[in-house]
């Protein structure tokens, strides 16, 4: 490798790990969720979202360290020549392979019998045929699972905190307080709630179950 080439290399290694991070791990799935449940909470800025996309990138790295590993020792076995064009292709084959099989285990199916079918009417008379297999429709596919996934478990986390809104704001009607906001006293009992549960752990382990072994 010469002077010239190793910052392109460098370069293109670090740019394709961290769009990997962020579009084919995780990443998505966790940071939708935990701003979702700070919404819940009642918090506009607490926790910042700075510290939230920290824990969500680290929890993504944290899920995907196997396929980050496999990539990477993928991209270094593949002895491909990197000053070529050929040779770059060749890497990224081999490095995003692992990230395919990831993705590919945590696609819902029909998001991407979707996506397939869409492809090959958008496609047609161009003589390219979209399958399940090609990873320009699998990650679209996956991207739409992983959201839908997070507005599910956001929705389920949502529903304890509206219910402690309700019966905050109905006590106070009751006792004829109804200029008091119930967002003040509502935000305290959600918090003391979130604490007692012990939310922020078992929130984090929920969603990186939901990954299993794949």
């Amino acid at each position: 490798m010469d002077g010239t080439s190793a910052p392109l290399v460098v370069g293109f290694v670090a740019g394709f790990f961290l769009l990997a991070v962020l579009t084919l791990t995780s990443f998505i799935k966790l940071s939708v969720v935990f701003l979702i449940i700070r919404q819940a909470l009642g918090l506009q800025q607490v926790p910042s979202n700075m510290i939230l996309m920290a824990l969500a990138l680290f929890l993504s790295v944290y899920i995907s360290m196997p396929v980050i590993v496999a990539s990477g020792e993928a991209i270094v076995e593949s002895g491909a020549d990197i000053s070529s064009a050929a040779g770059l292709l060749t890497i990224w084959r081999a490095g995003i392979a692992p990230f395919q099989s990831f993705i590919g285990s945590n696609i819902d199916p029909e998001h991407i019998s979707f996506f397939v079918q869409v492809s090959n009417d958008l496609w047609e008379g161009s003589g390219l045929t979209g399958t399940r297999d090609d990873f320009i429709i699998q990650v679209p596919a996956f991207l739409i699972s992983e959201l839908t996934e997070a507005f599910r478990i956001g929705f389920l986390l949502y529903l304890p905190f509206v219910a402690i809104d309700l019966a905050i704001t109905g006590i106070l009607m009751s006792l004829g307080m109804q200029m008091v906001q119930p967002n003040i006293i509502a935000v305290p009992f959600k918090l003391l709630t979130f604490v007692f549960i012990d939310g922020w752990a078992r929130l984090a382990e929920g969603l990186v179950l939901t990954y299993g072994s794949g």
